[in-house]
């Protein structure tokens, strides 16, 4: 019997549609896995901005995930949105019950208007014990400040910083390099498991709509290691198919803030549906 590679993303949901778990399905659907999902909040959010957080109870965030574990099961877990120390918890303990693998944290902090989305609390705890789990996290330049405790000057700190953060060399880390001002970007992968450092480089694309390129980013990554890629042909794979999906995307108008990039931008291409 046939079975689709399946993720299990974990995450907020964005009323939007850009970013949060609506990104996530999109984006692993898009890249070809089946997507499955246990949603931690809900927020209230379009293009312009984030509005309001209503948190999901624990013992139903618990259950989503071992209602999907149980039945469906997982070949990777992408893990987004957990605003407080207790969901990271709860997340922890159901996960590790169920001996999941290929575990890709993005560890989202703070939306792309610039609204905050995770606990002082939680942070602390989500390095301690979620991280840890993970196989790879993805954060920007402003959550590894936070997570690193340092100012990031330029992409040449990219890799001592991914290596700083890789839980003594046990996590890889995916650094990406949007946030900074070079013109030619280049993100930096540090594979755990070989002790290398892969250079991802891309142009960079003037286009207000970047809303959910992190949960986009991350959750092609789980898709890739799902249908079994190594870690440097899924970072390759991810970054593909996020430039792709900037470039396709840079000249729609939705809404009047930060749009959503292209994620089917390849059925677009090809014409395919």
């Amino acid at each position: 019997m046939k079975t689709y590679p399946r993720v299990l993303t974990i995450a907020g949901s964005d009323s939007g549609g850009g970013a949060g778990i609506q990104a996530d399905i999109k984006a692993i659907s898009a890249t070809g896995s089946y997507a499955a999902s246990a949603i931690t909040a809900v927020t209230v959010q379009n293009t312009v901005g984030v509005e309001a957080v209503h948190p999901i109870p624990i013992p139903i965030i618990s259950a989503q995930i071992a209602a999907v574990l149980g039945d469906i099961g997982a070949d990777a877990v992408k893990i987004g949105m957990l605003h407080s120390a207790e969901v990271v918890l709860a997340v922890k303990e159901a996960l590790a019950r169920f001996g999941v693998r290929n575990i890709v944290l993005d560890p989202v902090m703070v939306s792309t208007s610039g609204h905050r989305l995770i606990e002082e609390s939680a942070i602390r705890v989500l390095v301690s014990e979620l991280v840890p789990m993970a196989r790879v996290i993805t954060p920007n330049i402003p959550e590894a400040e936070i997570l690193a405790g340092e100012k990031i000057a330029s992409q040449k700190d990219l890799p001592r910083i991914a290596r700083a953060l890789s839980c003594g060399g046990s996590v890889s880390v995916l650094m990406k390099a949007g946030h900074l001002s070079e013109d030619n970007l280049v993100d930096f992968f540090y594979n755990a498991e070989t002790d290398t450092v892969l250079e991802l480089p891309s142009k960079r694309i003037y286009t207000p709509n970047t809303h959910g390129t992190g949960c986009t980013l991350s959750s092609a990554f789980a898709s890739y290691l799902a249908q079994g890629l190594t870690l440097d042909d899924a970072a390759r794979a991810a970054k593909e198919y996020i430039n792709s999906a900037i470039i396709s995307g840079a000249d729609y108008a939705i809404g009047h803030g930060h749009g959503p990039v292209d994620h089917f931008w390849s059925t677009r291409k090809t014409g395919k549906r």
